[in-house]
């Protein structure tokens, strides 16, 4: 066996990469899809739809009657936690030459980390737009007050849930709708500037107003974030075109901080528990190489398609 080979099987290593992956970890991601921890790479968990919706049990029983069992039924839905790779290659003759492969190892799984999460997070945004279950387009004149409507959207996705006070909401802004919404004048009104009492478009710095406030003035005062990932939009061979992946939208969905196979969250992340970035070694076929390999599995689903709103404003 190798010293890189040693290194790769060592604990430190294993506990180190899992570290590199959660310092990695895009916030928007599991924002938007909460980890669900699974023991099997196969398994059911609930989804809610018009038709299959989430209720509240009975939980009386009569002296001597059976319990409200919690159980699978058929219009459940099974993930699949599909296996996801990085490998990154060491030359022999680096080996050979190294005084540190743990240093390399370590660098390898700090690169691995923070492609395969920026990988997940635009698989997590991609599947939130397309399982979204409403989209809404309202006009945001100076006339018109932002937080009330956004308000009403956030009371309208707290009924599709259905959880109650245990169910979190949260907001995904945009850049482009943050931007716009920030320097509208109902919002800024609202915000007092160094104690003075002073209030009024003209009185609020634009830096103070930002996701985190914007979130502190709706009702339940919901998580907020912005997503800043961007993509090329132009084809293969063309000048590029980067746009941002959300912006000029926002998603308003529930969501909870923990949680499980079963509530009605939008969206989760199924995820082998404690099989995170796992790392290893083995030889390329030429023998010259050797390649540091991280594997991890995971499923990412819309679990409550209901309980979610895409608001994409006009502004006049």
């Amino acid at each position: 066996m190798s010293r890189l080979s040693d290194l790769a099987s060592s604990p430190m290593l294993k506990e180190y990469a899992q570290g590199a992956s959660q310092a990695a970890a895009q916030p928007v991601a599991d924002f938007l899809a909460p980890t669900v921890p699974v023991s099997l790479p196969v398994g059911r968990y609930k989804t809610y739809t018009e038709k299959n919706k989430f209720r509240i049990p009975d939980t009386k029983r009569a002296i001597g009657g059976r319990a409200t069992e919690i159980t699978w039924t058929a219009a459940d839905t099974t993930f699949n936690c599909q296996p996801n790779a990085i490998d990154c290659p060491v030359d022999i003759m680096e080996s050979m030459a190294s005084e540190d492969l743990e240093s390399a190892l370590k660098e390898g799984a700090d690169m691995a980390a923070e492609v395969g999460m920026l990988a997940h997070e635009k698989a997590v945004i991609d599947a939130a737009l397309a399982g979204v279950g409403s989209t809404v387009t309202p006009a945001f004149t100076a006339a018109v007050d932002p937080i009330a409507l956004i308000d009403g959207y956030i009371l309208t996705v707290l009924k599709a849930a259905k959880y109650g006070s245990l169910m979190g909401i949260r907001v995904l802004f945009g850049a482009t709708v943050l931007a716009n919404l920030k320097n509208h004048a109902l919002v800024r009104n609202r915000f007092i500037v160094g104690g003075s009492g002073a209030r009024g478009p003209a009185a609020a710095p634009l830096a103070a107003i930002n996701e985190g406030a914007i979130g502190e003035l709706l009702i339940g005062s919901p998580e907020a974030r912005v997503s800043f990932m961007v993509y090329d939009s132009a084809t293969e061979g063309v000048a590029e075109s980067i746009q941002f992946v959300l912006d000029t939208s926002m998603l308003i969905f529930a969501a909870r901080p923990s949680p499980t196979r079963r509530d009605p969250s939008f969206m989760k992340t199924f995820r082998l528990a404690n099989r995170w970035m796992t790392p290893g070694v083995y030889m390329r076929d030429d023998q010259r190489v050797e390649v540091a390999k991280f594997d991890w599995s995971e499923a990412i689903a819309v679990t409550n398609s209901a309980a979610s709103i895409k608001v994409t404003p006009t502004w006049t």
